[in-house]
């Protein structure tokens, strides 16, 4: 005779399995009720402003001054008396100003020779290249030829820009460098006009009209035995040396 019990269908055989799988859910439920956040509402808050009626103030006393009333305007006159104007007026004759076709204007003779005419001297600026007599620098006035006063003009010039030579600080820091390109006028009494500049930098510009501003004084150049001024174009290079 066959028992009738299976013996594949033990029910104990997975209990250890369905008592983890238990213990487990026991346990993820128990760790999300810790992990609820509750928050408590917000309580609203008033700000209360007491004010007191007890304030005691000092009322200064004050003196009333009665000022008198104003006098009455004075009456009228009972009477008015008219008195007559017999006073002569003598009537002032305004006589016209304009002229009619009657009036006869006499003609104004005027001589020419009486008239004074002032000259005015047209002021003559001569290319240094072009010049007669070049201006004369001061330490040149030994040289005899016009070339050799030239070469010594331009020497000057620029021992004189090398000696006053200072790089702007500021220029400096921004690492700003270029050529100024100036043109300046010496005027018929030798100083130093009109300096006209083009550069990189509104910096090195500043610097180099200064530099030429405080050029010395020199005899003026001659255009046909007479002073005139001479135009004088002069570059500058800023450069820094590492």
């Amino acid at each position: 005779m066959k028992p009738k019990k299976n013996p594949n269908a033990e029910i104990g055989r997975n209990s250890s399995l369905y008592f983890m799988i238990g213990l487990t859910s026991v346990l993820l439920v128990t760790w999300q009720s810790l992990e609820v956040k509750v928050y408590e509402s917000e309580s609203e808050i008033s700000e209360v402003v007491q004010l007191t009626d007890d304030l005691k103030e000092e009322v200064p006393i004050t003196e009333m001054l009665r000022t008198p009333p104003p006098p009455p305007p004075p009456s009228a006159p009972d009477v008015i008396e008219i008195v007559e104007d017999v006073v002569d007026v003598e009537e002032t004759v305004i006589e016209s100003t304009e002229s009619s076709q009657e009036t006869f204007i006499e003609d104004a003779i005027v001589n020419i020779n009486d008239v004074e005419v002032d000259e005015v001297e047209e002021e003559i600026v001569v290319p240094f290249a072009v010049i007669e007599n070049v201006p004369v620098f001061p330490g040149c006035e030994d040289l005899k030829t016009q070339q050799e006063r030239k070469e010594c003009f331009n020497e000057k010039v620029q021992e004189h820009i090398k000696k006053n030579f200072t790089y702007p600080p500021t220029a400096l820091e921004m690492h700003i460098t270029g050529r100024v390109h100036l043109q300046f006028v010496i005027d018929s009494k030798g100083r130093v006009t009109d300096i006209q500049k083009r550069g990189p930098d509104r910096l090195l510009e500043a610097e180099a009209v200064r530099i030429i501003a405080s050029l010395p004084q020199v005899k003026p150049g001659e255009q046909r035995g007479k002073p005139v001024s001479v135009k004088y174009s002069i570059p500058i290079n800023f450069v820094m040396k590492e």
